[in-house]
């Protein structure tokens, strides 16, 4: 074989193995690219179905039978007034209108006192006794004055007998008169000024009888009502308006309820606008009242405003302290439709639905949009209309019938 014939025969070799590698690589390729969507294909097949499975459905629909509907009732879609109120929250406090601060009305030191704080004490009623040198320098007065109308009245009367045995003169006489005048002045000057200690008329015509001054000054209360500061004790030297006040007393017909209300809602307060209280320690009572005062100016840091109310409490049931949410009307009512809040079933989700029958017996669940709660109904904005039926008492249990799949597809 000629050398040029060998050379030809190697790369005809060589061409032909490059041929089926070639070949070959072509099929990998086509192979590897119809594997590969295959596989997408049957795992995004499988994810689908698996997300298929996790959405579960729910049943919209219930059919009762006669027992199940011995606990349901079915009611009307109807309309039901809603005021336009407002609310806020307050505490009790006294009514500072009412509260009298009880001073010593002479300097001198306390004996005794007898009443307590949150004791009610009538009007004239004894707070507190104290031992007073002015009463004491008054009742010797009237002592005193008392003495000398008996020696004047005593010498007149000699004066009268010797007058009229032409043994002294007109002049003399009448000079025993005006000595007479002038000691019943004294006395009865003696007298006003120890009545105005707050002796009475027996202690007085005691005193002067017995001819004993008693230093004890009675104080009384000035009002009826309930002590709310006792800063006295036993002791203790007092002087007339020297702050503290031995004793601070509150007229408890009314109490006010003090409330800080938003910057926002103070255009629709007046004064004079009538309230409904509603107090923790008495679930279930409303206590009325009226707005009293409103303050001039906003807190700039809270932008709330204080807004006293006075609170009618003719049996004194209210104290000091107490917590309270009130409740005042600042138009008039909105005539909405409305179902019972029975009616309304908050699901899981937030969602609130009702249930709606046409022939009492099927009922179907329907989301509704609702808005706020007055007098045990509930407004409906949407998801209902006026006259259709409704479960209003058992709505829960026919969703709870939904939950354990016993309804109806």
């Amino acid at each position: 074989m000629t050398p040029f014939k060998s050379i030809s025969v190697v790369r005809a070799i060589a061409l032909t193995a490059l041929a089926i590698a070639a070949i070959a690589l072509v099929s990998l390729i086509r192979d590897q690219n119809s594997v590969v969507p295959d596989v997408l294909t049957t795992a995004a097949k499988a994810q689908e179905s698996n997300l298929r499975v996790a959405v579960p459905t729910f049943a919209t629909s219930v059919t009762l039978n006669d027992k199940q509907l011995q606990s349901v009732e079915v009611g009307p879609v109807g309309y039901h007034d809603f005021p336009v109120i407002k609310n806020a929250v307050g505490s009790i406090d006294f009514n500072e209108d009412m509260t009298v601060q009880v001073f010593t009305p002479y300097q001198g030191k306390i004996i005794a006192l007898y009443a307590k704080v949150g004791d009610e004490v009538k009007k004239g009623q004894t707070l507190f006794t104290i031992d007073s040198p002015d009463l004491l320098n008054a009742e010797s007065s009237l002592i005193s004055a008392a003495g000398v109308l008996d020696q004047t009245t005593r010498v007149l009367t000699r004066a009268q007998e010797l007058y009229n045995s032409h043994a002294i003169s007109q002049a003399e006489l009448e000079v025993d008169i005006s000595n007479q005048m002038t000691a019943e002045g004294a006395l009865r000057t003696g007298r006003d000024a120890v009545r105005i200690f707050g002796k009475t008329e027996a202690e007085i015509d005691k005193i002067v009888a017995d001819r004993a001054a008693d230093p004890t000054l009675v104080v009384p209360s000035p009002v009826t009502g309930r002590v709310t500061a006792r800063d006295g004790q036993s002791g203790l030297f007092v002087q007339p308006g020297s702050p503290p006040a031995v004793y601070s007393v509150a007229d408890i017909n009314t109490m006010w309820m003090l409330a800080n209300v938003a910057e926002s809602d103070v255009p629709v307060f007046r004064v004079g606008q009538e309230i409904q209280v509603a107090l923790m320690a008495f679930p279930g009572r409303t206590f009325h009242g009226r707005i009293w005062s409103i303050d001039a100016m906003v807190d700039p840091n809270t932008h709330r405003m204080l807004m006293r109310s006075e609170i009618d409490d003719p049996d004194h049931e209210l104290r000091s302290g107490m917590f309270a949410n009130f409740v005042i009307r600042v138009g008039d009512p909105e005539h909405a439709m409305a179902v019972p809040v029975n009616a309304v079933v908050r699901e899981g989700d937030g969602t609130n639905t009702v249930w709606v029958t046409a022939d009492r017996r099927r009922f179907d669940q329907r989301v509704v949009k609702t808005g706020r709660e007055e007098g045990g109904f509930r407004l409906v904005l949407d998801g209902v209309k006026p006259g259709e039926l409704v479960a209003t008492d058992g709505a829960v249990y026919l969703s709870n019938m939904v939950v354990i799949g016993q309804a109806s597809d």
